[in-house]
């Protein structure tokens, strides 16, 4: 009994870790720059969504934005889903965020609608203690840092107190899923196309020594959207 009850958690362990390292990885600069391309346009796509009314209302109080443009959902046995995401930070200067960041993200299971192989998705970290947790090599959603999925529709609900705050939207349809369980790990190959060089998340989020003028680009036009999201 014992075994037959490891077994499916040794196989979606199994999965996790297989998505972390089967995701392909932005790892030449065109492929970064098309990555952070992605990620702007599906940020966009959310914020214009008139049933995002809480993100857009919460989104000037997050400390970052992790955004993945395709969260795929693999063909095992047990289901898993993984993707890469973007990160950016806030910041105290001008133009009051930095980034991005690139990470990878493996999951045992999204639970995507019938029929749906893909998901696009926007995270607002919305505590030091999650932001400090992407300066690691990886982490695990729904341990140190807690996460809810974020609330759909004109009203706002309770009040929420996790972390990390998840809209997952699959088919153009938005699920109440909150992604507990996810690996999140740094994606060094394709922060180093990025950027011309082997950089950290500190060096990129925290130092602010690691410079990309598209990435800046992009860090102001985010400014722009979030200011004008927040009204």
């Amino acid at each position: 009994m014992l075994e037959n009850t490891a077994r499916p958690a040794a196989l979606l362990a199994a999965c996790v870790v297989l998505l972390l390292g089967g995701c392909a990885s932005p790892s030449t600069p065109g492929k970064a720059q098309a990555a952070t391309d992605a990620s702007e346009a599906t940020l966009e796509r959310f914020l214009k969504d008139p049933d995002m009314s809480w993100l857009r209302q919460h989104l000037p109080n997050a400390r970052a934005v992790l955004i993945s443009p395709r969260i795929l959902q693999a063909g095992f046995i047990v289901g898993g889903s993984g993707g890469n995401a973007v990160l950016h930070a806030r910041t105290a200067g001008s133009p009051g965020w930095t980034g991005p960041a690139f990470y990878k993200m493996g999951t045992g299971s999204v639970g995507l609608q019938i029929g749906a192989e893909a998901a696009e998705m926007v995270a607002l970290v919305m505590t030091e203690k999650a932001l400090n947790s992407f300066l690691s090599s990886d982490f695990k959603l729904g341990g140190d840092v807690s996460v809810a999925a974020g609330p759909v529709g004109a009203g706002t609900g309770a009040p929420i107190t996790a972390d990390m705050v998840v809209y997952v939207r699959a088919k153009g349809l938005y699920a109440g899923l909150n992604l507990s369980g996810s690996v999140i790990s740094i994606d060094d190959k394709a922060n180093a196309a990025f950027y011309g060089r082997e950089v950290t998340p500190v060096e990129i989020l925290i130092k602010h020594s690691a410079v990309n003028a598209a990435g800046t680009a992009q860090a102001h036009e985010m400014a722009r959207a979030i200011a004008a999201a927040g009204r």
